[in-house]
């Protein structure tokens, strides 16, 4: 039973952290990675609640699909610094 609590609470400061960090930092590479890391403490907690099938279509849906289109859209829509059109 300390185990499991243990366990939440770490989860728990992961979840909250992620989501922080996701509002909170201005590149939004590294925000997009955050909501990665944040949903899946979400399907942790999902697993630790014995919704083995709700962990499993968080993990597909949301970062198998969601987080995926907003990878590409991030990585086909940032302009290069380097390269200027003038």
């Amino acid at each position: 039973m300390v185990y499991e609590t243990i366990a939440f609470a770490l989860f728990a400061l992961i979840t909250v952290g992620c989501s922080l960090g996701v509002v909170l930092v201005r590149d939004i590479w590294h925000s997009a990675l955050l909501l990665g890391g944040a949903l899946l403490s979400v399907a942790v907690h999902y697993v630790m609640l014995q919704a083995e099938f709700l962990a499993a279509m968080q993990i597909l849906v949301y970062v198998g699909g969601v987080l995926i289109l907003i990878t590409f859209a991030v990585m086909l829509t940032r302009i290069n610094p380097e390269v200027s059109s003038t």
